[in-house]
């Protein structure tokens, strides 16, 4: 009996995709967004003190759990407090 495995994202042929654009240099104010997947804030805890060495400002949130996106409070005060977020996903 052959075992099939089927890819979730429906891809048959996987296409390549860019990378998004990136700023010039580190932006100043960084909002790390804790997304509440198991280990995710180990990840971040490492990224924030590699951020804060280089001089960034870095702004701590989380969304209230993973199986829904962000709160369009904590969206709006990402985005007027920072200068670039950074997600974590992470099992």
């Amino acid at each position: 009996m052959a075992l099939t495995i089927l890819d979730p994202t429906s891809e048959r042929a996987p296409e390549g995709r860019p990378l998004a654009p990136r700023p010039p240099q580190l932006p100043a104010r960084i909002a790390l967004l804790d997304i509440r997947k198991p280990r995710g804030d180990v990840f971040l805890d490492e990224l924030e003190a590699l951020l804060r060495a280089r001089g960034a400002a870095v702004q701590r949130t989380a969304k209230p759990t993973f199986t829904k996106p962000a709160p369009v409070d904590v969206r709006r005060e990402i985005a007027e407090r920072c200068d670039a977020v950074i997600e974590a996903l992470a099992d």
